[in-house]
């Protein structure tokens, strides 16, 4: 029986492999799709690495909590379509898993990106890539994951709640702060910025005297975008965040992670 010229180029696509070795496959698996890709991987002549270079602006973040410890990993994709497949997010929440029970991030990156190249993208037929594998440890620990599953963030603190981790998690995903506090920007970032303020304001035509004032002012405002203690607290916004560690106890903010696909 000869082999259906849309099942060869379909399996192309999948895999990368030649035209001669899907129609070979095919022939040996008696059309079965599935089982030519496994002829094909035994064989070696998956090419993975042809689409290696194919854009990946959609995926899936899987975060798992345990104890002290949170794993993250986030796995991008090409289309929509597979980052909303139940199976591929299922997949990523497999590979979180793996993580948090393993421990070893730099051997848990080296397996997820051989099982990647050489079973997901033959699997899936899109380019995938390991945008973040990461576990952090921590007293307090909050943790936030977006209903999207496309941006999620982990904060550290001394102290404080459970219920209040959770919800600066929530923040910083919601507002990307870069620094915790002021005092954390580096020096040439804050020169800079006082550097692009001042010739705005000379552009304007504002008097020399009353420059430096201004500028004080745009910094404190610069602070509140950057800074997460300065941000205002997205479920009360008449208070900032440092507001709101003052009202449960003060407890410090140790370090915080946001990831985005």
């Amino acid at each position: 029986m000869g082999i259906d010229a849309k099942a060869i180029v379909k399996l192309r696509e999948l895999t990368g492999a030649g035209m001669n070795d899907c129609q070979a496959a095919l022939a040996e698996a008696e059309s079965d799709q599935e089982k030519a890709v496994e002829i094909l991987r035994k064989k070696g002549t998956l090419k993975a690495d042809k689409i290696a270079d194919r854009a990946t602006k959609e995926g899936v973040i899987a975060l798992l909590k345990e104890a002290d410890k949170v794993a993250v990993v986030a796995l991008a994709c090409e289309t929509d379509f597979v980052a909303r497949n139940q199976d591929f997010i299922e997949t990523v929440a497999e590979l979180g898993k793996k993580l948090l029970s393993g421990g070893e991030v730099e051997n848990f990156k080296t397996w997820a990106e051989d099982k990647i190249k050489n079973e997901l993208i033959v699997k899936i037929g899109e380019n995938l890539q390991l945008v973040a594998a990461d576990i952090v440890f921590g007293q307090v620990i909050g943790s936030y994951l977006h209903l999207n599953k496309k941006i999620a963030a982990v904060v550290i603190l001394s102290g404080g709640r459970q219920e209040l981790a959770n919800d600066l998690a929530m923040q910083i995903a919601a507002l990307a702060p870069k620094y915790i506090k002021p005092e954390e920007i580096p020096a040439e970032e804050i020169d800079k910025e006082k550097e692009i303020y001042r010739q705005q304001l000379k552009n304007e035509g504002k008097p020399e005297n009353i420059l430096n004032k201004i500028i004080e002012g745009k910094l404190q405002k610069y602070y509140s975008e950057v800074c997460l203690i300065k941000q205002a607290y997205i479920k009360d916004d008449k208070i900032t965040i440092e507001k709101l560690l003052a009202q449960n106890g003060s407890p410090e903010i140790l370090s915080f992670k946001r990831y985005q696909i």
